[in-house]
């Protein structure tokens, strides 16, 4: 950042003479952020005004070269001030996203708080007055500084360019949190700039640049340790390490969660930030007890975080790390609308497939987003059937004492007794997989637990949060078309990974009305392509067939087949030939009679 300052600050001589309003010369989108003051017909308000028109005042054009260039001597601009060069101020500090006011030309409150923002984050002196020298900063860069704590839609942008260079993973929140800081500094690294962690405009120029090197381009230049067993998840408690860490910029790091009878230094730590913030009034004993946990609700209260008392992550982050944190006396923080949980998942133990849905247009799950083949537990150590709502707890490795000290990579808790993960590891090495329980998959193998592929299992790991209902489901239909649709690549034993198989074939467009014309004589068990596809679509269609619609013909579509062939009676041979399908898209095709819905238990 002093590099790139004292760059800014060379250019000041050769600014001085230029027009405020010919200096911008980068223009960024913007979204206004929330201020704390507006202006609006000259007069100081709280009230956010209705600003019309979205889009962004452009500074002046620059004349043409043929022109004769006019000399105007840039004037310091402070409070009070009116005119166009104020409009190119507000403008271009708009476009930083520093200021969210009226593109008014009036230089009020919310302008001079704007500047003098600016001003700290570029180490000028904090006045609020726009000199020369503030002006000529302002309009060479092309970005503000953004680190942790930093919010907006440049963050957004960031987020996803350090994405597309795949340097963060996260999500696109708009929010600078320890992902994006981390992504950051792996980016600087990589780059040869110096690492910080703050995306200061130099780092945004490199990263927005051609030149910008993605990761996959280096190599990291030393391997990734071994995981240190005694991180492993064992059991269902935390086990977490107290380093009391302190991130730049003044970030205080969570380390672990604080509730009623802790005791210790982090208390302490605690109990005083609390007490700055006007909401403790007891000893700094380091005792977490009633006048504590009072306060900390009282905390969660303001600032629309769960009321528990419990000083989890998200409280920490808020009393420790959060520049907005709403304090005693102001209005507290409106309770965010909750957002739908947008999967659910079920384990279908008969078939052994895991099944993840998706919200539909009326938010109900019934969008098949994935299947995989799974091993639940055994007939001994069966899994644990019923309903289950995940807490969010996952690990990237795991062992397990109880089972000879095997392992699994990326488990998801289910419950206390069982989770996600996937084969099983004979050591903490991607090469030692366990082949016996991969080719165990699709059977019953598990203590309990759900094994899925490595890859299967990570996608969970991934995608699956707190919230998400899993119905782990004995008795389910049988549905061999499903079971060999998922079937399994062999195993490689050079690469300890299973094969790479091919992309599958786009599902044929399916019409109701048009129906297929076949190429062979019948459609039999074992026969395969898109006019079996397209039979078990309209069977489906008919209430016949329940199963999946994979283009193979099973035992599920010939037991559907034989039904709607006695429907119609019919001898059901469970073989269809074109005069079969011709009746399944007549206009008389019958269709199943569901079965009756039992009349509910009285309590």
């Amino acid at each position: 950042m002093k590099r790139f300052v004292s760059f800014l600050l060379a250019l000041v001589l050769t600014l001085a003479v230029c027009p405020a309003g010919m200096m911008g010369s980068a223009e960024t989108e913007a979204v206004a952020l929330p201020d704390t003051v507006t202006e609006e017909d000259g007069e100081e308000t709280d009230e956010l005004p209705d600003e019309g028109d979205d889009s962004l005042a452009l500074p002046a054009e620059i004349p043409d070269e043929d022109q004769e260039e006019e000399t105007w001597e840039a004037r310091a601009l402070r409070y009070g001030d009116d005119g166009d060069d104020v409009l190119d101020l507000q403008t271009r500090l708009q476009d930083l996203y520093y200021y969210s006011g009226n593109l008014s030309g009036r230089f009020r409150e919310g302008t001079r708080a704007a500047v003098k923002e600016f001003q700290k984050d570029f180490g000028l002196e904090e006045t609020g007055e726009a000199d020369v020298l503030t002006q000529s900063v302002l309009y060479a860069t092309l970005y503000r500084p953004l680190r942790y704590g930093s919010e907006g839609d440049d963050v957004k942008e960031l987020q996803l360019r350090l994405t597309v260079l795949g340097y963060y993973k996260g999500k696109i929140s708009g929010n600078y949190l320890e992902g994006t800081q981390a992504g950051i500094r792996t980016f600087q690294e990589k780059n040869g700039l110096t690492v910080t962690g703050v995306a200061d405009p130099e780092t945004q120029t490199v990263v927005f640049s051609q030149n910008a090197v993605f990761r996959s381009d280096v190599p990291d230049a030393t391997p990734t340790p071994v995981p240190d067993l005694s991180a492993f998840v064992v059991d269902d408690n935390d086990t977490v390490v107290e380093n009391g860490i302190v991130m730049p910029d003044e970030h205080i790091e969570y380390t672990k969660t604080l509730k009623n009878g802790s005791s210790g230094k982090l208390v302490k730590q605690l109990q005083t930030r609390i007490t700055e913030l006007g909401y403790y009034t007891g000893p700094i004993s380091g005792n977490y007890a009633v006048k504590t946990v009072r306060a900390v609700k009282q905390i969660q209260s303001q600032n629309a975080l769960k009321v528990t008392g419990v000083t989890d992550e998200e409280t920490w982050n808020t009393i420790f790390n959060n520049p907005k944190v709403v304090l005693p006396d102001n209005t507290p923080k409106p309770t965010p609308a909750p957002t739908p949980v947008p999967f659910a998942i079920t384990v279908d133990v008969e078939n052994q497939v895991t099944t993840v849905y998706g919200r539909d247009e009326n938010g109900e799950y019934t969008q098949v987003i994935r299947q995989m083949l799974c091993s639940t537990g055994t007939r001994a150590n069966p899994s644990d059937v019923g309903d289950w709502v995940l807490n969010g707890r996952h690990a990237n490795w795991c062992v397990f004492p109880k089972w000879g000290n095997s392992y699994a990579r990326y488990w998801t808790r289910i419950n206390s007794s069982i989770a996600f993960h996937s084969v099983i590891y004979t050591a903490v090495s991607n090469s030692a997989v366990d082949v016996s329980s991969y080719k165990k998959l699709g059977k019953r193998a598990s203590h309990g637990c759900i094994r899925l592929t490595v890859a299967d299992a990570k996608w969970i790991y991934d995608n699956i949060g707190e919230g998400t209902v899993v119905s782990i489901v004995e008795n389910m239909k049988k549905d061999p078309e499903l079971r060999d649709a998922l079937k399994l690549p062999p195993f490689n034993y050079k690469t300890n990974l299973p094969e790479v198989t091919p992309m599958p074939t786009a599902e044929p467009v399916y019409i109701s009305t048009e129906k297929p014309v076949l190429q062979v004589k019948r459609l039999r068990k074992n026969s395969e392509g898109e006019a079996v596809y397209l039979v078990q679509r309209k069977l489906t269609e008919l209430g016949f067939y329940t199963g999946k619609c994979s283009g193979k013909i099973l035992d599920g579509t010939v037991s559907a087949i034989k039904a709607f062939q006695r429907a119609n009676g019919l001898y059901p041979s469970g073989e269809a030939d074109q005069k079969l399908i011709d009746l399944m898209y007549g206009e008389a095709a019958p269709t199943a009679t569901p079965a009756p819905t039992p009349a509910p238990k009285k309590k």
